[in-house]
């Protein structure tokens, strides 16, 4: 018997949309996958101390008598930030770091009258060279913005310390990223080191009030809020 012309064979649609879903679902993992090794190594990072003048350091080199003039922020200094962010479920503490810093000071007296500290943001790294093509391309945009500033608005009274000593003092200032300047205010430590002063300090941030967009990439989340921090050593520029 001739088979019915109007009969249609059999088809499997069903295997075929089950190939259609099981292909999505696929994709959407390596997407993931492909995703996160984009943005990092896959390995927490390795976070760093946060900077702080060392209890032990050289003995000063200088005339303690008077250290008043002008000073030059630059070898031995380092700067970057320190954020917390959810990756793949894991809580990750981030901290980048470059020693592309420079900077000027002026002290009078035993006060800080003026400061600028300038760092090289497309120089800061972290552990992970894909974590920080992010945040340079993506981030914080550094081919339009490759500084960050922080520039002393108040003088310091009694900052300059003495002997071994470490002072702590809060500097207002301005900070400069991303193009938007914020008055910022920076908790520092002081101590004479060799032939110059030790300086750190740590300057909270919420990110959006510098117009820089936290990444949210699904397997990533990073807060909104981190901090500056720098370690930098200045030395008297005559």
């Amino acid at each position: 018997m001739n088979p019915d012309p109007r009969r249609r064979p059999a088809t499997s649609k069903p295997l075929v949309w089950a190939g259609i879903v099981l292909l999505v679902a696929v994709l959407a993992v390596v997407g993931v996958a492909v995703g996160t090794n984009v943005y990092t190594s896959g390995e927490n990072a390795k976070a760093s101390a946060a900077p702080s003048v060392a209890a032990s350091r050289a003995p000063s080199t200088l005339d303690t008598a008077d250290l008043a003039g002008d000073w030059t922020v630059g070898g031995d200094s380092e700067a970057g930030y320190r954020v917390h962010e959810v990756l793949n479920g894991s809580d990750v503490t981030v901290t980048g770091r470059t020693d592309s810093v420079t900077g000027s000071a002026r002290v009078e007296g035993t006060s800080i009258t003026e400061a600028t500290v300038t760092v090289q943001v497309a120089d800061i790294a972290t552990d992970s060279a894909q974590r920080d093509s992010y945040f340079r391309d993506s981030a914080l945009d550094v081919s339009g913005f490759p500084q960050a500033t922080f520039t002393l608005t108040e003088p310091i009274a009694d900052a300059v310390p003495s002997g071994s000593g470490t002072t702590e003092v809060r500097a207002d200032g301005e900070l400069t990223l991303h193009g938007v300047t914020k008055a910022v205010r920076a908790d520092l430590q002081i101590g004479l080191d060799g032939d110059g002063v030790a300086i750190s300090g740590t300057v909270p941030i919420t990110f959006s009030d510098f117009g820089v967009q936290a990444p949210d990439l699904g397997f990533v989340k990073v807060d909104d809020t981190g901090a500056v921090e720098f370690l930098v050593h200045a030395t008297p520029a005559s």
